[in-house]
């Protein structure tokens, strides 16, 4: 990025929680948190302290099929970065006191997330549309998993998976690809070997419905579909629909129920992409007296969507949606990196910004309508949290 005066970095790891068994349910997330925790020549402190003074910014975050740590921090001090990096990525501690510490940040933070009715909600849904897989579990884990990994578990499935073959490195910003090739080649050469882990799809077909009462104000409210995998074709016209639907103020969920009807403050639709399989879900937080209106609106539209496809202007809105919001999203390293790092590790390959546009402009009404039909058609899970029962939306 030619006018840039810093840099991005991350490494991307195609691990995440749906390759752990049920007894190491977390170890992604328990992994991303001790690999902060220092190496045999970096103490936490120094570290947090080195990256403090030149101002950079240092994170991680663990998904279900991917861990990634990244740095963003001046140009000039990319070596500190890459010596960061390099040393927590290849040499972690993962001392046992450290293990021991952090398992008590990781179980409030299951408890935090346990306490956000929407939060719950959203992953009521994902279990239940994916119930009996892997990626139907918290990337969290469970209390009893984590409280029973201990350090030799956490360093062996570090030594399983954080090996070069199953590694990315993204750099976006005032970076020179030549250089930063041979500083990660000299840091990772010990780390060499690895592969992407197994997998298996979901054979299991998805839960109808899951209610956990709450003494909450409002009813969080999620409805879900299982889509087709990421690398699927129809993931261009998904993108479209998902817009129209949920993916913004002028779209048809918007519009219908917070701004004609009033009934919610917000609600929307997103979309997930696994390596087999996807999901579709709509997320609404409304007053518990109006959660029947919601849903029959919600349904409603889904079902007409699935009938009758969208119009070409719905389809023009949403196109140019995307195209903007993919050329804003060029403007900052961040996102740059994130871009090529998760395309070159979930799909091998990173498209060109114009062959990437070109997908989107090339959506036609017809394949719109084709998969909104066949997601019509899906099975739907209903995902609630409130001052409900089962008995209450059962058939």
């Amino acid at each position: 990025m030619a006018d840039a005066r810093s840099v991005t970095v991350g490494i991307w790891v195609g691990t995440g929680s749906r390759d752990e068994d049920d007894a190491h349910a977390g170890a992604s997330h328990f992994l991303e948190h001790l690999l902060f925790k220092g190496t045999s020549t970096w103490s936490a402190s120094a570290i947090a302290e080195a990256v403090d003074e030149v101002g950079g910014d240092m994170n991680a975050f663990t998904t279900k099929e991917y861990t990634t740590f990244y740095m963003r921090l001046l140009s000039e001090d990319l070596p500190l970065g890459l010596d960061v990096l390099g040393a927590i990525m290849t040499d972690p501690a993962l001392a046992p006191h450290d293990v021991d510490a952090e398992r008590q940040v990781i179980l409030d933070e299951i408890l935090m997330h346990a306490d956000e009715p929407s939060d719950l909600a959203a992953e009521q849904c994902n279990g239940a549309m994916f119930r009996s897989h892997p990626l139907g579990r918290e990337v969290l884990g469970v209390k009893a998993s984590v409280m029973s990994l201990d350090a030799h578990e956490i360093r062996t499935f570090f030594n399983t998976h954080y090996l070069t073959g199953n590694l990315v490195v993204a750099a976006a910003g005032d970076v020179e690809h030549d250089y930063l090739v041979g500083e990660i080649d000299r840091r990772f050469a010990t780390r060499g070997g690895g592969g992407s882990p197994p997998r298996t799809p979901p054979g299991t077909p998805p839960d109808p419905l899951i209610v956990a009462r709450r003494p909450t104000e409002q009813a969080h409210v999620v409805v879900g579909m299982r889509t087709p995998g990421r690398h699927s074709d129809t993931r261009w016209p998904l993108a479209i629909l998902n817009h129209v639907l949920g993916g913004g103020m002028s779209s048809r969920l918007f519009q219908e129920i917070r701004e004609k009807r009033g009934l919610a403050y917000s609600i929307w639709s997103d979309r997930s992409h696994y390596e087999e399989v996807g999901a579709l879900t709509v997320s609404v937080g409304t007053s518990p007296a109006h959660v029947r209106q919601v849903l029959d609106l919600v349904h409603a539209e889904l079902d007409a969507i699935g009938a009758r496809g969208i119009t070409e202007r719905e389809l023009r809105v949403a196109q140019g949606h995307l195209r903007a919001e993919t050329l804003l999203s060029l403007e900052d390293s961040g996102a740059r990196m994130s871009r090529i790092g998760a395309s070159m590790l979930l799909h091998r390959r990173v498209l060109d910004v114009d062959e990437l546009l070109g997908h989107v402009a090339a959506v036609t009404l017809d394949q719109v309508g084709q998969l909104a039909a066949t997601l019509a058609g899906e099975p739907r899970t209903l995902s609630v949290v409130g001052p409900f029962d089962t008995e209450d939306f059962a058939a």
